[in-house]
């Protein structure tokens, strides 16, 4: 490794950590990214309120039909959590549309309309599509909390913090309801003729 590029490593680490420590910042570029972040996922969260129970609905289990349901009341309180940030930034509570959701939330709809009614199958990609929201999810907050770090919004990071735990619970949740049953009943369903 050439000498200069090791002195300018060195260099960036100290600034980051430096960056890491400073006290919030109303007018810093990054706090610009963060309310833009936090636009983003309060949009798709309530995207997401609209959404669930239709995956509810579409459900054959009723294990999963039951964590569409308690995942919606639990959005409804990640909702009132994004808000109480807003609240914190002294800014009324604003989505921009969160296109990464609406296409997911279509890819959802998709995969109900690609699959049989009463099936495992169906359950098994509703899985899917629901699992592909929790990542898209805990990307987001992971990097909202982050953010609060770096800015220094101390009071945000428990609340996004919170919503990020639930989000990786939900995701574990699915993966679970997909091992212990759902993906075994849809192997064993007969294909179509």
């Amino acid at each position: 490794m050439p000498r200069n590029s090791k002195t300018t490593t060195g260099r960036a680490r100290a600034t980051n950590s430096t960056r890491a420590a400073a006290p919030y910042n109303e007018e810093s570029k990054l706090k610009e990214l963060f309310v833009e972040e936090l636009k983003d996922i309060y949009s798709a969260e309530k995207q997401l309120t609209k959404a669930l129970p239709k995956l509810a609905k579409a459900a054959t289990s009723e294990e999963l039909a039951s964590a569409f349901e308690n995942h919606l009341a639990q959005t409804e309180e990640q909702i009132t959590r994004v808000e109480q940030v807003f609240e914190l930034l002294e800014m009324a509570a604003r989505a921009k549309k969160c296109e990464g959701m609406a296409g997911l939330i279509q890819e959802g709809q998709q995969a109900i309309e690609d699959t049989d009614a009463g099936t495992a199958t169906r359950d098994a990609a509703l899985i899917i599509s629901a699992q592909k929201v929790e990542h898209y999810e805990i990307a987001s907050y992971g990097s909202l909390v982050q953010l609060a770090k770096t800015i220094g919004l101390n009071e945000a990071i428990d609340l996004l913090q919170q919503t990020l735990d639930e989000e990786k619970e939900t995701d574990v949740l699915l993966t679970e309801l997909a091992v212990s049953s759902v993906n075994i009943n849809a192997e064993n369903e007969p294909e179509e003729e």
